[in-house]
């Protein structure tokens, strides 16, 4: 697959796949590496071309809390928010697996939106499907008890990933959730005694 073919959500655009292969960089970058960090000035919009990446909030104690996940074909809104206002990052962004990612120069933006229409109805549809995701985290953490935020998150990994085993330390799932290592232990214990998972080393089968 070249490299046009992977800006899956503008099939109908060929004009737009062009412009920004012309105007934007692709790197590559393997698991667990930042591909944007907090209190980083944007220059540039990651646009995934393939793989998954998540994006996480930090605050002043160092405590992690995972947003959302960009999938192939999509950009980070806060990205484009930022870079549009010449402001620094608030989150930052992990691949989840090796991912393709194409970087457009943030005074591009505004070029294509006088351009293509159909590019601003991209950030909307963006925007809307993010501020929903971050709904979904706010009910997370304000409403529902831990166990049930465990068994969806593993559920929406597994999903994403398209893959039954995890392979991911409860130090991890315990940053991404914002709770304590000790937290997750107890009940990933509880979810295999209820038959739902099987744990193995730094890894979880979903049953």
């Amino acid at each position: 697959m070249n490299a046009t073919d992977k800006l899956t959500e503008f099939d109908a655009s060929p004009g737009i796949k062009e412009k920004l292969l012309k105007y934007g960089t692709v790197k590559t970058f393997s698991e667990g590496e930042t591909i944007l960090n907090e209190n980083a000035y944007i220059r540039s919009i990651p646009i995934v071309m393939s793989g998954n990446v998540k994006v996480i909030r930090t605050d002043d104690e160092g405590r992690e809390i995972l947003l959302y996940y960009i999938r192939s074909g999509e950009s980070c809104i806060m990205s484009f928010l930022g870079g549009l206002h010449q402001d620094t990052s608030k989150v930052r962004a992990v691949a989840e697996e090796e991912a393709e990612v194409l970087f457009l120069p943030v005074d591009k933006v505004s070029e294509l939106i006088k351009q293509y229409p159909e590019w601003l109805d991209y950030i909307f549809r963006l925007y809307h499907k993010r501020f929903e995701e971050l709904l979904d985290v706010v009910n997370a953490v304000a409403f529902r008890k831990m166990d049930e935020r465990l068994v969806n998150f593993i559920k929406k990994k597994s999903e994403i990933t398209g893959a039954k085993t995890l392979y991911v330390t409860h130090e991890q799932l315990a940053n991404e959730l914002g709770t304590a290592r000790v937290v997750v232990s107890r009940l990933l214990k509880q979810m295999e005694d209820e038959g739902l998972v099987k744990l193995g080393r730094n890894k979880i089968t979903v049953l």
